[in-house]
């Protein structure tokens, strides 16, 4: 999704994501709740996890820098879908102050892949590539495709990875429709995919489809901002109950999707 159109959403969607959020303390399990001994260790040993990861600080320098930013990029709204693309100018400093994933999920997410060691990472949303860096680093054997719409930012996540010392990185610009085909046909298997491109039911359910083509009994789906608006929690939904999924993990801003055999289908609300 678009930075603008996610901005502007953001806004309007702020009662949901309150009454879903109160909902979720409500309804959330602590670590002793848990009787799955999958769910229980991986809550345990990765999602609580609190150890600084070495690289930690130099993504976090890297973000404070960026933060810092007064230059002025072009910013290409692809989130209506339409063939009139407008563009609107903000400063790089708006962007990762607004639109970036906070240190807390960017680390969850990091700690994911270093626990699950996957080969083949999918990104949707590149942004300034902050959270592709966390992705990157923790497995350096992986591959990481990541998916951005918008030339300028895509521009200055290249030059970060480049000064974060990042070469398992494949970053492909323009708009999903087109580079979800082209970044699945470098791969046979997706075994980690992270959603943050687009913010809307359908657009969301149609990403989930494409990849559900190339995903494994082990394949990890993780979703950013599942209670954000209705229509993502309506994906939310209809997600966890796909006839393929037989475990989710509600962390509240951020939804994990599993689909190995031998578990039963359940679905876990959790405290973080």
């Amino acid at each position: 999704m678009s930075l603008i159109l996610k901005f502007y959403l953001r806004r309007m969607d702020k009662l949901h994501s309150v009454s879903r959020y109160l909902r979720h303390r409500l309804l959330g399990l602590s670590p002793h709740g848990i009787h799955s001994p999958f769910v229980f260790d991986l809550f345990n040993k990765v999602i609580l996890d609190e150890t600084p990861y070495y690289f930690y600080e130099d993504i976090e320098s890297l973000r404070a820098k960026l933060s810092l930013d007064e230059s002025v990029v072009s910013v290409t709204d692809f989130g209506t879908g339409g063939q009139n693309h407008a563009s609107r100018k903000l400063k790089v400093s708006f962007i990762a102050k607004n639109f970036l994933q906070g240190r807390k999920n960017a680390q969850l997410i990091s700690r994911l892949v270093n626990h699950f060691k996957p080969s083949h990472i999918l990104e949707l949303g590149t942004s300034l590539g902050i959270t592709t860096a966390y992705m990157a680093l923790p497995h350096k054997n992986a591959e990481v495709i990541t998916l951005e719409g918008c030339p300028e930012t895509a521009k200055i996540a290249q030059q970060n990875f480049k000064s974060l010392g990042l070469k398992n990185i494949e970053l492909i610009c323009g708009e999903f429709e087109k580079s979800i085909p082209v970044a699945l046909s470098r791969t046979n298997t997706l075994d980690f995919v992270y959603f943050d491109g687009n913010h809307q039911r359908e657009a969301t359910m149609k990403y989930f489809n494409d990849c559900l083509v190339q995903r494994t009994e082990s394949s990890v789906f993780v979703f950013d901002d599942i209670h954000w608006s209705r229509e993502m929690s309506e994906a939310w939904n209809e997600i966890k109950e796909h006839h393929d999924v037989n475990l989710s993990l509600d962390l509240f801003h951020v939804g994990l999707i599993f689909f190995r055999k031998g578990l039963p289908k359940q679905h876990f609300i959790l405290k973080y």
